[in-house]
């Protein structure tokens, strides 16, 4: 039974003034702070212990006990695709009958419980040292609502055994997908020689030094200060999380929106963001109070993660999507609207927008065009439409976006109008929102509309892309965003983009920076993107080691070559933090083979196997390998086991054909480089090659309709467009060759071999159409 909050706060300065000894002792001799627990801390802060107890963070993770188990173990059952799981208890144990991972019931005791609302998730400690995620959970919300019930996280999926996404997989074990958020001074103590964890922590839960950072020189300081003292040694703490300006919030009655006197000088944000962005640990331990991109590597609007103009789309959080916000900008951090201890909004509804924004103005009909108290009189209902996670989860878009159903007519974006009008059209919603504002932000650019024309390879993408990229009021991560897809679309028309955001001031650019150099472009950029190696961004300097793997170390200077080996060692450590995934080691072996280090990727490789031996992407870049040195038939051999592990995996087949190409197999080639273009149709390289295929053996007409088609999804791809020129060409289809031409040279004006190709053109049907004169 928890401890009367008097009597422990009581208990809590005891054990703070005793623990002054050893770690009063320990700051002045100089040593790293350590963490003390959140009962010391409560010690001195009883109010804000007061309103973090019961709190989503001080129930993240808790022993299942019956104080803490929400589900109903009282002989409860649930039939999924035929698997029957039952919930029950023996004693004070609650355990589960459920598919084990041989495919067989088997009994578990449930050891955690994981989250507490809108859905609770049970942990079974598993061999190995690993707590694993079942994938049934139970609906915590109240019954009218359709809670108070068990249900299976995939529900339209029966995930077979051995998939990762099966309770008893990899992407399910807590040590690597959970913990990190969900504990206080979490230690994974990976093994990969075993392949186990010994898996530690401070606190079970999200407790105060998680935020915070290790507090036991803050104890020594409080020890010694009995009065408030100025903020300038932050007391102690090794992360600071008030402001460290002096600007205050005025309103301005004029516009009815609060201003800030000075910008906000803050690192309140990348605390959270370590948990609450969709990110990779690239330090660990992550640095308390640091710059975020020292401690983690952030996605970007990337497909399948968000939608072209930034809306969230996969399970991204709020980091990706807040920073997108002109709130943001303004200088909101995240507690103005919430309470950084209570988890609790600041206040209810509306009340907690009218904070910054009069209610007058905002808050009335005339701004919101909906029935005052009406549920589209909410500011959430227009500004931070939800999407529904992980079945119950509902979770609102924190870009606190204007609705743009304009921009679902050109680029296909969803709209917060439609998400209530669901009976009405996108065309509708605009009409509507353009007549109640007539100067509002349809009638100013969107990035989504450059970030869409990017993810198509649209005609003129490339200019958007530059356009948006050098545009310092977009937002960083749009930008960023940009920058990452310019890959294969750039020409050297968009150099003087990349060269400036090597130096743009932001973090987020200069981090994207580094992808968008291919091997084409390194060697002209070179001397813009070296000095990244030196950035004072740890997430800069790992991914322009990336970048930089396969360049000649002749090329660069000892300064950076120097500065390159140390990056390099960085961006190793990186990935070894995740040291008992295959993908990391699949990419160390990239960059490996990137170095020409053939025997080290090699390696990698079959350590990724080790770990799993059906990961195919290993399996695919390790038969890359074997034929490098030469070893053609373990080549076959392994592509051969991966198209039996994933018939319908591209990358296998097309693989599958190059090496039957090579054996002279072009039969069997062709129908292995047919089968990865069907299954891959936004590849455009996988129809080129199979078009070039096609052509070499005779069915130039079957080619050149491959081609229009991939031509159709990618028209800014030169490949393509190179082989419709050459294709049509030589089969003296010149109107179509010439067509072609133009579309190439349009993609580059500077390009002058694609105008010389089209005068080339011009000039031999203006001789074809001479000749043929009487």
């Amino acid at each position: 039974m928890p401890l009367p909050l008097a009597r422990a706060a009581l208990i809590g300065s005891l054990r703070a003034l005793l623990l002054v000894v050893v770690f009063g002792w320990s700051a002045m001799a100089g040593e790293p702070a350590g963490y003390v627990g959140q009962s010391v801390c409560a010690g001195c802060h009883a109010k804000e212990a007061a309103a973090w107890a019961g709190s989503h963070h001080d129930q993240a993770m808790q022993a299942a006990t019956p104080a803490t188990v929400l589900g109903d173990f009282a002989d409860a059952t649930l039939d999924h695709f035929g698997i029957v799981s039952r919930f029950y208890r023996s004693g004070d144990t609650y355990r589960v009958r459920t598919e084990g991972p041989d495919g067989s019931a088997h009994d578990y005791d449930i050891a955690f419980t994981f989250g507490v609302y809108p859905l609770q998730q049970y942990l079974i400690a598993m061999p190995g040292g690993r707590l694993q995620a079942l994938g049934i959970a139970w609906d915590s919300r109240p019954k009218q609502q359709g809670g108070q019930r068990w249900f299976p996280l995939y529900p339209d999926q029966r995930l077979p055994v051995g998939d990762r996404l099966h309770w008893t997989g990899r992407d399910q074990t807590w040590n690597h997908m959970c913990a990190a958020c969900h504990s206080t001074d979490l230690q994974k103590h990976f093994d990969l020689a075993t392949n186990t964890y010994a898996t530690t922590w401070s606190e079970v839960n999200v407790a105060c030094e998680a935020c915070h950072g290790p507090g036991s020189v803050h104890v020594a300081w409080a020890a010694q200060h009995q009065a408030p003292a100025s903020a300038a040694d932050h007391m102690g703490l090794t992360a600071w999380l008030k402001p460290t300006d002096s600007g205050v919030w005025e309103m301005d009655t004029a516009r009815g929106i609060a201003r800030r006197t000075q910008p906000l000088m803050s690192q309140e944000l990348d605390a959270c963001a370590g948990c609450h962005a969709r990110r990779r640990p690239i330090a660990e331990p992550a640095a308390p109070g640091g710059k975020l991109l020292d401690s983690y590597s952030v996605a970007y609007l990337e497909p399948g993660l968000y939608h072209a103009d930034g809306q969230i789309d996969g399970e991204v959080f709020e980091y990706g999507s807040f920073v997108q916000s002109r709130m943001f900008h303004a200088g909101v951090t995240c507690s103005d609207c919430h309470d950084p201890h209570a988890l609790t909004l600041r206040a209810e509804g509306n009340a907690v927008c009218a904070q910054c924004h009069m209610p007058a103005k905002f808050d009335v009909s005339a701004h919101t065009h909906h029935p005052a108290g009406s549920p589209g009189a909410q500011c959430v209902a227009c500004h931070m439409p939800s999407k529904t996670y992980m079945v119950v989860d509902d979770r609102r878009d924190h870009s606190l976006r204007v609705p743009r159903p304009d921009l679902t007519l050109t680029i296909g974006t969803p709209n917060a109008c439609s998400q209530c009008h669901r009976d009405k059209s996108a065309a509708w919603a605009a009409q509507a929102v353009a007549a109640w504002f007539p100067q509002g932000r349809q009638t100013t650019p969107h990035y989504g509309t450059a970030l869409a024309a990017g993810r198509s390879g649209a005609p003129g993408a490339e200019a958007l892309l530059d356009t948006l990229i050098g545009d310092p009021s977009a937002p960083a991560i749009a930008r960023g965003s940009a920058l990452l897809l310019l890959g294969q679309l750039a020409t050297p028309a968009s150099e003087p983009a990349i060269r400036a955001a090597a130096r743009d001031p932001d973090d987020l650019v200069r981090a994207a920076v580094p992808r968008a150099v291919t091997d084409a472009s390194a060697g002209a950029l070179l001397p813009d993107i070296a000095p990244l190696l030196r950035d004072p961004v740890r997430a800069v300097r790992i991914e322009t080691a990336r970048a930089l793997a396969g360049v000649d170390p002749a090329s660069l200077t000892p300064d950076q070559r120097l500065a390159y080996v140390r990056a390099n060692q960085e961006l190793i450590d990186a990935e070894r933090i995740e040291s008992e995934t295959p993908e990391a080691h699949l990419n160390i072996g990239l960059i490996d083979q990137r170095r020409q280090d053939v025997a080290a990727a090699a390696a990698d490789y079959e350590t990724a196997l080790r770990l799993d031996p059906a990961f195919v992407p290993a399996m695919v870049n390790l038969a890359d390998l074997d034929r490098m040195r030469g070893q053609e038939q373990a080549a076959a051999a392994l592509l051969e086991k991966a198209q039996t592990i994933a018939p319908d995996n591209a990358d296998v087949h097309h693989a599958l054909g190059l090496q039957l190409v090579r054996r002279h197999d072009y039969a069997g080639a062709l129908t292995q480089l047919r089968q990865a273009a069907v299954l891959a149709p936004d590849n455009a390289r996988y129809a080129y090659v199979y078009a070039v295929a096609l052509n070499a053996t005779g069915s130039a007409d079957q080619a050149l309709a491959v081609l229009q088609q991939a031509h159709q999804r990618h028209p800014a791809d030169r490949d393509v467009l190179t082989a419709l020129i050459g294709i049509a060409r030589d089969t003296h289809a010149l109107p179509m060759a010439l067509a072609y031409a133009r579309a190439l040279a349009a993609l580059d004006p500077g390009d002058q071999q694609a105008r010389m190709l089209v005068l080339a053109l011009q000039a031999q049907l203006a001789r074809d159409a001479g000749s043929a004169k009487p």
